[in-house]
């Protein structure tokens, strides 16, 4: 996905500043997240999955002295309604043992989640890292993150865009 900030054209004598490489490779742990884009999308089907909607959600995950951007793909199939109810409940927008009617217009919203490091092999036949979401931790899971402090002993699930507190049904 090509991120159209990052392909703004400079000028020859334009000025510049970020000295960061852009890539931010996070240990394995507890992280908070902020949702920062949304894109719909249509995955065409291979031979172990069939055409269906999907939904690509980029997240920006708060280390402790760092931050990275994870895109995690859902794919709109009953086979995977398990990870969708995993990530609502994160964002405090499904309720335990509820229905949810999904809806996307989520950027902005937060949650916890767990991170690892995935290997792979890439193209030119090299091995490469990066950061993978490994489970997405409900609203009310009592889970201690690396990301910075101060922080509060308990998490306290999103009010913003329709979101709920719990208790308050």
């Amino acid at each position: 996905m090509i991120n159209n900030e990052e392909m703004q054209e400079l000028d020859y004598e334009g000025q510049i500043a970020d000295e960061s490489s852009g890539f931010t490779l996070l240990p394995d742990g507890d992280y908070d997240f902020t949702i920062k884009k949304v894109t719909r999308n249509r995955y065409e089907g291979s031979d172990k999955m069939p055409a269906c909607n999907s939904v690509s959600v980029e997240l920006t995950v708060w280390g402790a002295e760092d931050q990275t951007t994870i895109t995690e793909r859902f794919f709109l199939l009953k086979k995977f309604e398990w990870k969708l109810s995993q990530f609502f409940l994160s964002i405090g927008l499904k309720k335990h043992g509820e229905p949810l009617n999904m809806r996307w217009n989520i950027e902005g919203m937060k949650g916890k989640c767990k991170v690892y490091i995935d290997t792979y092999r890439k193209s030119n036949g090299e091995d490469g890292k990066s950061n993978k979401v490994k489970k997405f931790y409900a609203y009310d899971e009592n889970v201690t993150t690396l990301s910075p402090a101060p922080k509060a002993s308990a998490y306290t699930a999103p009010t913003q865009q329709g979101g709920w507190t719990p208790g308050q049904f």
